[in-house]
C-alpha cells in the first residue's frame, strides 16, 4: 500500500506541474480583476486541461489509498516511509521528463532514503 501511495504521489507531481503550464499567463491576463475572478479563471483553465486533470486524479487516488492504509498499518512508519519515497519518485519521474535533478548529492540522498526505508521495514 505505501509503495503504491508513494508512486501515485511521486510520479504525478512533475506531470501536474507540467500540466499547469500556462496558468501564469491566465493570472497575468486577469491581474487587474478582483482576486476571486482571477481565481475562477485560473481554475477554469486548469480543470479544462486533461494534462492537469489526469495526473491530479491519479494523485488523489493515492490519497485514498493512503487514508485506507492509515487504518491498517503502523502509523509511526507510514508517514516517513511514504513521504521519503514520494520525494524519491518525484525526483526520478522529473528526471525522466527532462528536469534537472540538481547534483550527485541529490542521487546520494535518494539512495540513503531507500536504505533508510529498508531499515525501517526490516
Amino acid at each position: 500500500g505505501l509503495l503504491l501511495v508513494a508512486l501515485c504521489w511521486g510520479f504525478t507531481n512533475p506531470f501536474i506541474k507540467a500540466g499547469s503550464t500556462g496558468v501564469e499567463q491566465v493570472s497575468k491576463r486577469y491581474a487587474h480583476e478582483k482576486w476571486y475572478i482571477r481565481l475562477i479563471h485560473e481554475n477554469l483553465y486548469l480543470f479544462t486541461r486533461w494534462q492537469y486533470i489526469l495526473p491530479l486524479a491519479v494523485n488523489l487516488s493515492g490519497s485514498t489509498v493512503f487514508y485506507y492504509t492509515l487504518g491498517h498499518s503502523n502509523l509511526s512508519m507510514i508517514v516517513p516511509i511514504t513521504n521519503s519515497l514520494t520525494f524519491a519518485f518525484t525526483v526520478l519521474s522529473g528526471t525522466l521528463l527532462g528536469e534537472k535533478i540538481g547534483s550527485q548529492d541529490t542521487m546520494l540522498g535518494i539512495a540513503l532514503v531507500f536504505i533508510g526505508v529498508l531499515l525501517m521495514v526490516s
